[in-house]
């Protein structure tokens, strides 16, 4: 299965700061272009940190005048050197959370997750910033075709990896979710037979209707049954 690199959803016009740009600008910036975040970037555009709306907000909190005379936790003490910056380099987190533009969609997902943020600076093989992703970027796999998920499970899952006869297991994909019905030769190869076809980039759900011929769950792992056509993704069983 291939799923598609984050240089292909990426957007590769990227606004960008440098340590020196100041509040105001950086305000400017965010607004005429509708963005909530940028990556602050040196004259080798190499990726600093990045400042975000969040950033800019937290810095407008501690100009309350009454925020010194309230108790500070942990985190608040530490955000509260905000207060004083007035440029990017001050203002930005870092360092920045990023991914490379040959990462799969999965990672990046995966890395946004995490970290809990919402765009990544994304980096060519010599670390310089080549574009930014964005949640809506990641999201847009689900707008893949019903038919091209469905041709997908079919080749890619069925037949080459599990060496299941396409004429076995029926496959209707309906909004992203895809149904498997009909018998396949041993039980093991149910899971992973619903597993990958949830990686199919685009999928939503999987819906299991599978039954197997021949119950291998209780066979030694020395049987060539348990290992007869899934090749080297034997693997998936522990995952």
């Amino acid at each position: 299965m291939k799923h598609r690199v984050v240089g292909a959803v990426m957007t590769a016009d990227v606004v960008t700061a440098t340590p020196g740009t100041p509040f105001k600008r950086i305000t400017e910036l965010l607004a005429r272009h509708g963005i909530s975040g940028l990556p602050v970037v040196d004259d080798d555009d190499k990726v600093l940190g990045v400042v975000s709306e969040s950033d800019l907000l937290n810095h407008q909190a501690h100009q309350d005048p009454g925020a010194g005379r309230r108790p500070l936790s942990r985190t608040a003490r530490h955000r509260a050197d905000a207060a004083e910056a007035r440029t990017a380099g001050e203002l930005m987190t870092a360092p920045a959370v990023t991914v490379q533009a040959l990462d799969s969609v999965p990672r990046a997902a995966r890395t946004m997750v995490e970290h809990r943020v919402q765009r990544l600076p994304v980096l060519d093989e010599e670390d310089r910033l080549v574009g930014i992703v964005t949640r809506r970027d990641l999201l847009g796999v689900f707008l893949r075709p019903d038919a091209e998920i469905r041709a997908e499970v079919i080749d890619d899952v069925l037949v080459r990896a599990l060496w299941i006869p396409p004429d076995t297991v029926t496959v209707t994909v309906t909004d992203g979710v895809v149904t498997l019905t009909g018998r396949v030769e041993r039980s093991t190869d149910i899971p992973i037979a619903l597993r990958m076809a949830g990686r199919v980039e685009g999928v939503v759900a999987v819906v299991d209707r599978l039954t197997a011929r021949l119950d291998d769950t209780r066979l030694r792992p020395e049987e060539p049954a348990l290992l007869h056509g899934i090749g080297d993704l034997w693997w998936l069983h522990g995952r």
